[in-house]
This record gives C-alpha cells, sequence and structure tokens, in this order.
C-alpha cells in the first residue's frame, strides 16, 4: 500500500508502545506501533511526513486512544480515511469496524459475511495491512476454533488489546457485518 507523502503525522508514547498516527485531509489514515509490520516505509513514510503537534484530528486521536489504553473509553469517535487500500481492503476493514468491544470473530467468519467464503487467506493478508491499528479493530480477528494468529504489532500486543478488552482465554464470535460506516463508533 503506498502512501501519499502529504499525510502529516503525530507521535506518542502509550502503555503499548510508541504509535505514530498519520491524517490525510479526509480524516485518520494511520496508527502503527513503532517496529510493527507493514509499518509504512521509510520514503514516503513518517521519515517524510510532517509533524504536525496541533492536528485536531491527530490530537483527539491520542487522547481517545490513550483513554481507550487506561480502560475510560470503549469505543472510538473519529473521521477515518480508509481510501488508500484496495476495494478489496476496505470491504474488509468495514466489515472490522463491526466488531463489538469485548467480542471476536474469525477470518472465516469475515470472508462468508463478505459473500467470499473462499478467500479467507485474502481476508487474512487485508487484515494484516489494516492501516489503522486499534481503532479499526484487527486484532479482534482470530483463527477458526478461536485460536490466536498473527497481528502486525506482534502476537504479545494482540493478547494485551483483547485482555484489556475483556477476552481473557475465551472466544466470543461476532456477526460479520459488511456495512459499517467510515465513522468507528463503538460506543
Amino acid at each position: 500500500m503506498k502512501l501519499p507523502a502529504s499525510f502529516v503525522q503525530h507521535r506518542f508514547d502509550s502503555p503499548f508502545g510508541e504509535v505514530v498516527a498519520a491524517a490525510s485531509p479526509a480524516g485518520l489514515a494511520g496508527v502503527w506501533f513503532t517496529g510493527q509490520r507493514h509499518f509504512p516505509p521509510k520514503a514516503g513514510g513518517p521519515r517524510s511526513w510532517a509533524i504536525d503537534d496541533a492536528h485536531a484530528v491527530l490530537l483527539q486521536t491520542r487522547g481517545q486512544l490513550l483513554d481507550y489504553f487506561a480502560g475510560r473509553r470503549t469505543g472510538f469517535d473519529l473521521p477515518l480515511d480508509l481510501a488508500f487500500g484496495t476495494p478489496f481492503q476496505q470491504a474488509v476493514w468495514q466489515a472490522l469496524l463491526a466488531i463489538p468491544l469485548g467480542r471476536t470473530t474469525s477470518y472465516g467468519a469475515i470472508a462468508r459475511g463478505l459473500g467470499s467464503a473462499s478467500a479467507v487467506r485474502a481476508v487474512g493478508a487485508a487484515v494484516g495491512r489494516n492501516p489503522i491499528s486499534v481503532i479499526v479493530p484487527c486484532h479482534r480477528v482470530v483463527g477458526t476454533g478461536g485460536a490466536l494468529t498473527g497481528y502486525a504489532g506482534g502476537l504479545d500486543r494482540k493478547v494485551a488489546l483483547l485482555e484489556l478488552e475483556g477476552v481473557r482465554g475465551r472466544v466470543a464470535p461476532a456477526s460479520s457485518p459488511a456495512g459499517a460506516s467510515g465513522v468507528a463508533r463503538q460506543d
């Protein structure tokens, strides 16, 4: 996924490591933990994105994420810009937005919800390329039978995020509707 050099960024520390948040003119376009897989490349990535520590959406993102990490927030209310993926990736990311806090679903359930039951691997690849970690909750996707599978931010971080949401050693499958809005609302 090629991200434009016109993004602006804001970096901040969290209990889960340093976070890089990026915005386009349309809204929040990226949230990554420093060093995670699929972190934007240096060329055309954070090293070339302007730092904007006063950007309204990025400040809201920081505040909402820090509240979430502290257990004071259960959902997000931010304008999202998911336009930088393929149409299939965008459909998968929209399906992720529909997974409720404290619930998980499988890659297969998402594929079936999108009407492509045989596209489980493609769903997995799209989940892995989700550019807006935590807020578009790819950490809530598990393997068949509840197996904890890969997470671009690391499996330990995935386990910690699920525990923060009350998912401990259990899988609570969620339905996987594909029609969530462009605003993350999980309150």
